[in-house]
């Protein structure tokens, strides 16, 4: 790895900001992040990572990587919320991708030609494609954690969003049974922000191990919380679980102010509490 492959933003001065892509094709290499488009990157996974400057490696909590299926995680102004109260509480955070841009265009072209069969809609589309995001937040956990001296070390956490939530279990379990004696490795607790966690499967849930917490909002339907509720009844192994509705929340958090700042303070005491540095 070369010293282009990732660009670092003195302009905060409160947070070390960097910025990278991942190249996903052993043929395809880094390049300069400072050089090329968005929409450029179709070989690429890209990714926002932000580390409290007042923290040293030996202060930062751990590092939280949030996964979410469709194309605004790194964008999602509730992410970066929750984020910047995740960094002002010790915490490092990546913002990422799990789909390339030209996986994100083909999502929206397939979407525009389905028809309303379900079953159908979850298989056509990379966004609902579990196995493929999952593979692709190992890719970014390891690759982070093997590449990025400022986090390298750290004990690791997930935020998850809509299928992003299935991902991150799936991911956690396959990160837990390769690296038994890499304690870094591991993904200590995970939590899911409106998420279908029941997506990653029951084997995937019975067998993760990660301090789980799922949050819904009270607003969202019916079939929503009940497969949430059935997801945690299934996490039979996990350290600790638990499950919280955001009362006045709706399945995005974004019909009221107060939502989201209630879902960032949970899930920033959540982490404190499940994540257990080396």
């Amino acid at each position: 790895m070369s010293n282009k492959d990732i660009a670092y933003d003195n302009d905060d001065a409160n947070y070390k900001k960097i910025k990278f892509h991942i190249p996903l094709l052993s043929n395809v290499s880094a390049t300069s992040t400072t050089t090329n488009t968005e929409n450029d990157d179709y070989g690429y996974l890209q990714g926002d990572l932000s580390i409290p400057y007042s923290s040293t490696a030996a202060d930062l909590k751990s590092l939280v990587i949030f996964a979410h299926g469709s194309s605004s995680s790194r964008k999602s102004i509730r992410n970066r919320y929750v984020s910047h109260i995740l960094n002002n509480n010790g915490f490092a955070t990546l913002l990422t991708d799990l789909l390339t841009t030209n996986e994100v265009n083909s999502d929206i072209e397939n979407q525009k030609i389905m028809d309303k069969d379900r079953e159908k809609y979850y298989g056509a589309l990379n966004k609902y494609n579990i196995h493929l995001l999952s593979g692709r937040l190992t890719t970014i956990t390891n690759w982070v954690i093997e590449n990025i001296s400022e986090v390298k070390g750290l004990p690791i956490g997930y935020f998850g969003r809509s299928t992003g939530v299935a991902a991150a279990i799936e991911s956690a379990v396959a990160n837990d049974m390769s690296n038994l004696n890499s304690p870094s490795h591991r993904i200590y607790a995970i939590v899911s922000r409106g998420g279908r966690p029941d997506l990653a499967g029951s084997d995937a849930l019975k067998n993760l191990k990660s301090s789980t917490l799922l949050i819904v909002g009270e607003k969202d339907s019916k079939e929503i919380i009940d497969l949430n509720r059935q997801a945690l009844q299934q996490l039979t192994n996990s350290k600790s679980k638990d499950f919280m509705i955001i009362p006045e929340a709706s399945h995005l958090f974004d019909n009221n102010e107060g939502t989201i700042e209630e879902v960032a303070k949970i899930t920033s005491e959540w982490f404190s509490k499940n994540i257990v540095h080396k």
